[in-house]
C-alpha cells in the first residue's frame, strides 16, 4: 500500500505562503518533520518518498498551477497505481472556513475550488479524501482571484500556521487510524 499525499498549490516563489498555497505548506511541514526530500521532477509535480507512520507515501506539490493540479495527480495516481479511493489524500485551501480551522472529508464536491474541480474532472468522481485549510471568506468587493493568491494578515498567519502544522498531524492519523478516526479528532476543533 501507498499512499498519494498531494498539496495543492502554485509553483513559484511569488506564490509561497499565499492563501491559496496552504496546501503546499502542509507537504513542505509534513517534510521537514519526516525527514523526506522533496526535490525529484516527475509528472508535473516535484515529488518526494518516504515513510510516515510506517506508511509508504510521497508527498508531492503538482507544479502545474492550481486550475490543471488534477494532471499532475492524476498521472502521479496511474504511475504509482494508487487507489484513488483509499490512497490519496489531497490538501487544499477552503475559504469557507475561517483562518485556522481544518475539515477532513472522505469525498464530496469541489464546493467552487478550481484544483479539486480538475482532480474531480481527470478522475471522473469525487471518492477522495481531502483535508481542506480554512483560509477565509473574501472580503466583500474583492476579487476572488486577488483575495486567495494575496497573503495572509500577520494574526492569521499565526493561526494559518497551527492549522498546518494541525494537518500534517491528521494525515499521519489518516494513514496510522484511517479516515474516520482523522474526522473525529480534527473536524470541528475551534
Amino acid at each position: 500500500m501507498m499512499f498519494l499525499i498531494a498539496g495543492l498549490g502554485n509553483p513559484g516563489r511569488g506564490y509561497a505562503k499565499t492563501r491559496h498555497n496552504v496546501g503546499f505548506d502542509v507537504i513542505d511541514k509534513l517534510a521537514e518533520q519526516e525527514n523526506i526530500r522533496i526535490l525529484e521532477k516527475k509528472h508535473k509535480a516535484v515529488i518526494g518518498k518516504g515513510v510516515i507512520g510506517g506508511c509508504k507515501v510521497i508527498l508531492a506539490k503538482p507544479q502545474t498551477y492550481m486550475n490543471l493540479s488534477g494532471e499532475s495527480i492524476r498521472e502521479l495516481a496511474d504511475y504509482y497505481k494508487i487507489d484513488v479511493k483509499n490512497e490519496l489524500i489531497v490538501i487544499s485551501d477552503d475559504i469557507s472556513l475561517p483562518p485556522g480551522q481544518i475539515r477532513i472529508r472522505k469525498k464530496g464536491s469541489a464546493g467552487g475550488h478550481n484544483g479539486l474541480k480538475n482532480i474531480i474532472a481527470l478522475f471522473g468522481h469525487e471518492e477522495f479524501q481531502r483535508i481542506r485549510l480554512g483560509v477565509g471568506e473574501k472580503p466583500e468587493g474583492y476579487d476572488l482571484a486577488d483575495y486567495v493568491l494575496g497573503h495572509f494578515e500577520a494574526k492569521e498567519r499565526k493561526l494559518v500556521d497551527e492549522a498546518v502544522a494541525e494537518a500534517a498531524d491528521a494525515v499521519r492519523t489518516v494513514l496510522t487510524k484511517g479516515i474516520e478516526a482523522a474526522m473525529n479528532q480534527f473536524n470541528g476543533k475551534h
